[in-house]
């Protein structure tokens, strides 16, 4: 009796998985103006929650308790967000690292300039290396120049950069106070 229950909710979960992603190609096809970076992600979650839900089908009828099932699984989630959240700056300079070698807004070699305001300059220098977490740059202001300052890779994305390639330094500015 509950291999019969068994196959019938594996039977249920990949028809309802079947149709739904069916539905939203059909969706993408329609109305072309739906980006296929959403439609990609919504057959995947849809797939995704199909089959979580019909493993906790299948293992209720199995005898595993739905409290303890639930418990378990917001224990779970519990600590991955809080380790998600623990970590978040190391991957957020990892991911940020990764959109500087794809997208190549500077190379090392430029001088390049994290400003702190339209008003206030920031750190200007050369880039000397651009590695998983930091970039390396030889700094070209401040009391001694020369000296190298890393920046994590992330403040290249959240502050506005200023890029001069091939090294050519511009002139120093004139602060006024």
């Amino acid at each position: 009796m509950r291999t019969g229950q068994v196959i019938l909710i594996l039977a249920l979960a990949w028809l309802a998985q079947r149709i739904l992603t069916r539905g939203i190609t059909r969706l993408g096809q329609r109305y072309p103006q739906l980006p296929a970076e959403l439609l990609v992600p919504l057959r995947g979650l849809t797939r995704w929650l199909i089959l979580g839900s019909a493993f906790m089908l299948v293992l209720e009828r199995l005898g595993v308790s739905a409290q303890v099932l639930w418990g378990a699984l917001t224990g779970f989630v519990a600590v991955a967000a809080i380790a998600f959240f623990a970590i978040w700056s190391v991957l957020s300079n990892l991911f940020c690292a990764l959109l500087i070698f794809a997208l190549g807004p500077f190379r090392i070699g430029d001088c390049v300039e994290v400003l702190e305001s339209a008003d206030k300059p920031g750190v200007r220098g050369r880039v000397l290396d651009i590695n998983l977490f930091y970039t390396t740059l030889e700094d070209l202001t401040g009391d001694a120049p020369g000296t190298w300052v890393q920046i994590p890779n992330s403040l290249f994305f959240q502050k506005a950069v200023r890029r001069w390639r091939n090294g050519d330094v511009p002139a120093a500015r004139k602060i006024e106070p």
